[in-house]
């Protein structure tokens, strides 16, 4: 069902907003509205622009539980809004200390990896880097030289370089070494080389010792940096653990403070002149929709405080919209939410299907699906993930499940075997009846098609409800889902049932009546809704386009209660496969033969109840929009979106 919903207007003085959101408005839903633009009408109204000051610590408070392990630890409910900042502050000066020293650490520590990478490719290089760098005689060039050109060097220079290459790592494309050439021919062979792509690598300013005693010493540097730094991160995480309970309480406590002060972006300001004092007393204004028990409720709770004024705008929604939709049914029926979500939220004045599609949805789904075995394995299975999980999902699957084990009582199904149980009611491949003018057919094929004309004529039903709800004569009386569709497609199947059970058809005047008489209503649909609803509105057609145009409307809508009768023979067409699926997976996990094999009867039961339950479950549902709620139901409400849903959901 929908709840009934209520715009409030709370107001008071300024500094008394925040008692009042935790005393009062904490305790109910209420979507908040932007007073400014609400109250149009109201003089003096102003916007808050104070910043949240709870944001900061808050997103500290969160930064440090993050630390936490989830679950370890209990949180302390007791923390109030000034303990909380503290508790904040003080972590913050041991926190802030120790994040900015590892900072340090890691840029220390990735300056010596760069330095130990630029070493790595010469660590087989026996040289002293101080002592060849003070050599006056002889000069020696570190570096790298793509491979391609290394090769041609061996090839064509290496006898007339005056230079020595020295050899030592080699990778895919380069080849890493240094040269050593006399002082007196450093000129041409560092062109040389230059010409030949040599990348110098200076390591003798910048290292002591052989390449590999100044790798050993970078990594060794290295390590105890990271050591330190795991140091001071177990260090920041004991410092968290040590005040977990309070700091979980904290953020508790924040996050409530700041959803109450973020309130303050939906409230007004409002001034009014005093005589007693110069200047002006400020107040706020906050407005939105609650429902009806809980404005009744909140306005009863509030009566006695001075400091808070609640008036209520009685037919709100006829001047300003529609209020927002919130959904309340049932725990049994409350997962089929989900699917009315899925298609649109009924308005104010439309009817909450939530309850038809749970019936329908879960009936249909059993008589498809028909297992007693089967449809016990999902109602377990489903029930147990939504009872721990609450996925909505889950639940109705396992309602699903409650059908499909009745269904399979029917039929005398248990995992495919058909000679457990006897058949409650008739076996789906088996059961056929001979019909007049057709012939013989099969008896689920004819319920199906039977069960379809049932449930067109119900949605037709809930259709006239609502266009009564929502004062909408035109439709209600002329549409072909309306009071003149009931009587035409009631009449047709009334005659199609006598026909079929051998009894006497209506004669050619009721005929006349009953099919021409709404066949007349949906061609003048439109001039006929405005005489009933009173309105004076010209045609936008000329008179030949309006009954060309009216044809065709009535050649759609004739087919379409054709095309939506028959879309229900696929109920009858997957139970009849499902028994024959299964009556596959027993023959060949050798059910005939007498040697069953029972891994091949879980697996077969395992594939048939994933793949097939999935398509059913995708055929119901397509039902359930397209033939069902396309014929009544709108869904154009928007969604309750109360300020404090967060914590009425568990909080933090």
């Amino acid at each position: 069902m929908i709840v009934k919903m209520k715009f409030l207007q709370i107001s008071g003085p300024e500094s008394d907003i925040d008692r009042m959101c935790e005393q009062y408005l904490a305790k109910y839903e209420m979507q908040l509205e932007n007073a400014v633009a609400e109250l149009k009408t109201t003089n003096h109204l102003l916007p808050f622009i104070e910043v949240n000051p709870f944001r900061e610590p808050l997103a500290k408070a969160e930064e440090y539980c993050k630390f936490l392990k989830k679950g370890k630890f209990m949180t302390d409910h007791s923390m109030t809004k000034r303990e909380a900042l503290d508790l904040i502050r003080e972590i913050n000066h041991d926190y802030i200390e120790n994040r900015d020293r590892i900072e340090l650490l890691k840029k220390e520590e990735n300056e010596l990896r760069e330095q130990a990478n630029v070493l790595e490719p010469f660590r087989s290089l026996n040289v002293d880097l101080q002592n060849v760098a003070k050599n006056r005689y002889i000069r020696f060039r570190f570096g790298r030289i793509g491979l391609g050109y290394y090769n041609r060097m061996k090839t064509y220079l290496h006898d007339d370089m005056k230079a020595i290459f020295i050899k030592d790592h080699q990778t895919e494309s380069y080849v890493y070494g240094c040269y050593a050439v006399a002082d007196v021919d450093k000129a041409k062979v560092d062109n040389l080389f230059s010409s030949l792509h040599f990348e110098r690598i200076d390591l003798m300013k910048a290292f002591h010792g052989t390449p590999a005693e100044a790798y050993r010493e970078l990594n060794e540097r290295r390590e105890a940096i990271l050591e330190e730094i795991k140091e001071l991160e177990e260090k920041t995480t004991g410092l968290m653990e040590s005040h977990a309970s309070k700091l979980l309480g904290a953020r508790e406590e924040l996050d409530k403070h700041a959803a109450y002060f973020d309130i303050r972006k939906k409230a007004a300001r409002s001034f009014e002149d005093t005589e007693e004092e110069e200047g002006k007393e400020c107040y706020y204004v906050l407005c939105g929709w609650m429902g009806e028990e809980d404005a009744q409720a909140f306005i009863e709770e509030t009566k006695d405080d001075d400091l808070v004024m609640v008036m209520v705008e009685e037919d709100r929604e006829k001047y300003f919209g529609d209020p927002p939709t919130k959904l309340k049914n049932p725990k049994f029926f409350k997962p089929f939410e989900m699917y009315v979500e899925m298609y649109g939220l009924p308005a104010a004045n439309e009817m909450d299907p939530t309850i038809f599609i749970a019936l329908s949805y879960t009936f249909i789904f059993g008589a498809m699906f028909g297992d007693l075995g089967q449809g016990a394995v999902l109602f377990l299975a489903g029930g147990l993930l939504y009872l721990t999980k609450k996925i909505s999902l889950a639940g109705i699957i396992s309602i699903a499940g409650l059908f499909s084990m009745f269904f399979g009582m029917m039929f005398g199904s248990v995992f495919g075997f058909e000679d457990i149980i006897p058949a409650l009611w008739l076996k789906p491949s088996e059961a056929m009846t001979n019909l007049p003018f057709i012939g013989q057919l099969n008896t689920v094929f004819i319920v199906a098609v039977a069960f379809g004309m049932a449930m067109n004529i119900l949605v037709m039903i809930f259709q006239v409800i609502n266009a009564w709800k929502a004062k909408d004569l035109g439709n209600m009386l002329f549409s072909h889902n309306g009071i003149a569709g009931i009587v035409f497609y009631g009449f047709i199947v009334l005659t199609v049932v006598l026909y079929m059970t051998g009894h006497k058809t209506p004669g050619n005047v009721l005929l006349a009546i009953f099919l021409g008489g709404p066949i007349l209503a949906f061609l003048f649909k439109e001039p006929l809704g405005n005489l009933v609803s009173k309105r004076h509105e010209k045609m936008e057609t000329g008179k030949v386009m309006f009954f060309v145009q009216g044809f065709f409307e009535l050649f759609e809508t004739m087919l379409s209660y054709f095309s939506n009768t028959l879309s229900y023979v696929r109920v009858g067409a997957f139970a009849v496969s499902h028994a024959a699926m299964m009556g596959v997976v027993l023959m060949l996990s050798g059910a005939e033969s007498g040697n069953l094999n029972m891994a091949g009867v879980i697996f077969g039961n395992l594939f048939v109840m994933g793949m097939e339950g999935l398509i059913v479950g995708i055929q119901v549902l397509r039902l359930e929009y397209y033939e069902m709620f396309s014929r009544f139901y709108k869904g154009s409400g928007k969604q309750f979106k109360p300020f404090n849903r967060k914590q009425n959901q568990g909080g933090c």
